[in-house]
């Protein structure tokens, strides 16, 4: 996955991100899962080109807002329950990835309950927007 990082398209773009954003949400493929919300951890990445993200006049409306990505994850979350991490997370970084500026996004979801001897299980997705 980390390789993916040095890839061209990026060299000259701005990364914005948001980390270890906490969230409670219906998720689970098992019954005990459907019966209360869970914790969930996101980070995402998003990655701007600096031609379109570089503030010449100290302005909101010439960057990403942050607010984006908070509130894309609770838009997706507040449409029922979701089975897998593997889909909220693609759906995700699907929603990033319709914003006009960001060309590529990287998002994982963790859920830190599940097992009591690891930290947490996971996925991460990283995409590139379809031209």
């Amino acid at each position: 996955m980390h390789a993916i990082l040095s890839h061209p398209a990026l060299a000259d773009c701005r990364r914005l991100f948001l980390r270890d954003y906490e969230i409670y949400i219906n998720i689970g493929v098992h019954d005990f899962e459907k019966k209360a919300e869970q914790r969930v951890i996101l980070n995402v990445d998003l990655y701007i080109p600096l031609t379109m993200n570089t503030p010449s006049k100290d302005l909101l409306e010439e960057v990403v807002d942050y607010d984006f990505m908070r509130e894309t994850i609770k838009a997706r979350s507040s449409q029922g329950h979701i089975h897998l991490q593997e889909t909220f997370c693609d759906d995700i970084v699907t929603a990033m990835l319709l914003h006009p500026k960001v060309i590529a996004a990287r998002v994982s979801t963790a859920k830190p309950d599940v097992y009591p001897d690891c930290h947490s299980v996971g996925v991460e997705v990283f995409r590139f927007k379809q031209t």
